[in-house]
């Protein structure tokens, strides 16, 4: 697998799912929807291994399928920047399934933007828009996938690699992210 260094990266965004909704399995819905972001004016260029994770906040609930991939923007996007992107994301969750009524429920896919362009924003708008995502550094089901792919990404907030990032957790929450195996 190639590693990427952060002059190498455009867009970041977290996958997770722990129902598979009308798919096999959670794994299958995430790799479906790696391709469904190139119709909504993203290019693939990389993605991590699937990882599973514990369910937060119940634990007794099916782990999630984990992945972070790397997009660049198609020559063609012109929707609204990282608002319209976030818009975009939304609605794709909500295509596959994902029911918003009830927050840290089990759901088919959880698309979070973690870095667009390597932009630092605090929007008040709706949907709210931070950037970088404000809770990436604390998720191992989210730095260990970007550390395998990107490990010398820098987060233009605090200035540290993802690999640092990664390195700076808890060994109790980096042991708990596991690759996935199977379906």
């Amino acid at each position: 697998m190639t590693k990427l260094n952060s002059d190498d990266l455009t867009i970041i965004i977290a996958f997770g799912s722990n129902l598979s909704g009308t798919y096999s399995n959670s794994a299958s819905l995430l790799k479906h929807t790696f391709n469904a972001l190139q119709g909504i004016g993203l290019i693939f260029t990389h993605r991590s291994s699937l990882w599973t994770s514990p369910s937060w906040p119940d634990p007794t609930k099916p782990k999630y399928v984990n992945a972070v991939a790397l997009y660049k923007l198609d020559n063609h996007y012109d929707d609204g920047g990282p608002q319209g992107l976030l818009s975009r994301l939304l609605a794709l969750e909500a295509q596959f399934g994902r029911d918003r009524s009830t927050p840290n429920a089990p759901r088919t896919l959880d698309l979070d933007l973690i870095s667009f362009k390597g932009l630092v924003l605090d929007v008040k708008t709706e949907p709210p828009l931070i950037l970088p995502h404000p809770r990436f550094r604390d998720r191992a089901f989210v730095l260990k996938p970007l550390a395998e792919i990107a490990p010398k990404w820098t987060d233009p907030v605090t200035g540290r690699t993802a690999q640092d990032l990664l390195n700076d957790l808890p060994n109790t929450e980096k042991d708990a992210v596991q690759r996935h195996f199977g379906g």
